[in-house]
């Protein structure tokens, strides 16, 4: 029998804003991994869980908004537009994110007055050429590639048959109408499982934390500070400046509509894992239309890698500062160079950021074994790099929706954000 106490708890409880239950779960696996240790990996199922459901949902949720957008714009000029606007502000903030790590680095030099050993055996990698890309992205079986989880095949197929659908006129008309209703399907499934988040978020931080101690973060703690705060940096100067000045928006509406993703993405270290949110923090918080947010997310959460752009320029230096080695201005130049073209030529590669960050050290000449340095707090920066790639991909959402005049400012500008 449900008692008023019971009705009343619950109540407050649906009131309560979703990133303040999240960060709440954060709070409390980190508070449970420093006084259990190891053996808050108990807790480790539920966060399980939690990133299962959500995997759950990439591949359905990715292939039904992606037709749904390109079917819901009716007009190919208009999506090559979109498609351009879209990589060329990734590419712009890649190269922003590459030297604001770069000069974080240089201010507060992480690797002067360490000594620390390394383990060879790391070998160099190499980008895939622009034939091995182009040819990569058809899908000889569309079938596999929604089994296996290949987004940018993925992407490839859904746009493909968008178009078709939107070419074959009042013929595609019930396909699309299934379509439309399967993704209402996906998004309302998303609701349900982002109401297991706080608790989800709980598991993965109380197991991350009570693994990590502090014999193992103190040597890096400064490097972790550094690129966390070129991190932080990034998202307040570069998206919330160019939200400003390009898209004239208030940069704290967008900071405050994207935080359920931002804590996803930081517990889960995962930016196709956070899409399911990202959709859902686009069109409910930040007032994009259906049809921009479902074209524009799934190819950020592909191909933006701000987050490992920073990671390159802060661990690059680190590792020159660590071994004495002296960095030219050229040298410099060259990592910001390279790290934005190797962002384009590994975006559909698995470790993707280890590949870049190994083009980038044989450029200028760093041996690739002291990449095994940072190996042990690899998570932990994986989990900053991992927010600020979300972070761009609503940004970048947000301005095509605001160029396009499919951005609704009074969801946008609402002051109560759920």
């Amino acid at each position: 029998m449900t008692t008023p106490s019971t009705t009343a708890s619950t109540g407050v409880w649906r009131r309560i804003p979703l990133w303040q239950k999240i960060l709440a779960g954060l709070a409390l696996g980190i508070l449970a991994g420093a006084l259990m240790g190891e053996d808050a990996s108990v807790f480790k199922p539920i966060g399980d869980i939690f990133i299962s459901a959500i995997k759950m949902l990439i591949v359905p949720l990715v292939f039904s908004t992606l037709v749904v957008g390109i079917t819901a714009m009716r007009d190919p000029q208009k999506m090559g537009r979109i498609g351009i606007r879209t990589i060329g502000l990734y590419l712009l903030t890649t190269a922003f994110a590459i030297a604001i790590g770069l000069l974080a680095s240089l201010i507060f030099q992480p690797g002067v007055g360490l000594t620390m050993s390394f383990e060879s055996g790391v070998e160099a990698q190499d980008a895939p050429s622009l034939v091995e890309i182009l040819v990569g992205l058809v899908p000889q079986n569309p079938i596999d590639a929604l089994a296996s989880g290949n987004i940018l095949q993925i992407i490839v197929f859904a746009i493909g048959l968008g178009i078709s659908l939107t070419m074959i006129g009042e013929k595609g008309e019930p396909v699309v109408r299934v379509f439309e209703s399967f993704a209402e399907a996906m998004y309302k499934l998303t609701s349900f499982v982002m109401a297991l988040a706080p608790f989800g978020v709980f598991g993965l931080i109380a197991h991350v934390s009570g693994s990590y101690g502090l014999e193992v973060l103190l040597p890096l703690a400064k490097v972790i500070g550094v690129a966390y705060l070129a991190s932080v940096l990034h998202v307040l100067i570069v998206y919330s400046g160019l939200l400003a000045l390009l898209g004239r928006l208030n940069p704290v509406r967008y900071l405050k509509g994207i935080l359920d993703a931002l804590v996803v993405a930081y517990s889960s270290a995962s930016s196709s894992g956070t899409l399911p949110v990202s959709l859902r923090c686009a069109q409910k918080n930040l007032g994009v239309s259906e049809g921009v947010a479902g074209f524009v997310l799934p190819v950020g959460a592909t191909i933006n890698m701000d987050g490992t752009a920073i990671y390159q320029g802060v661990v690059a230096v680190f590792i020159a500062q660590l071994l004495g080695v002296e960095l030219s201005m050229m040298d410099y130049g060259m990592i910001i160079v390279t790290g934005t073209l190797a962002s384009i030529g590994t975006a559909g590669v698995p470790g993707a950021g280890l590949v870049m960050l190994s083009i980038v050290m044989a450029q200028i000449g760093l041996p690739l074994e002291a990449i095994a340095v940072i190996a042990g707090i690899d998570r932990i920066l994986d989990m900053a790099r991992t927010s600020v790639n979300v972070a761009g991909d609503l940004m970048v959402t947000t301005l095509v929706g605001k160029s396009e005049g499919e951005l609704d400012e009074a969801v946008y500008n609402a002051s109560d954000k759920r």
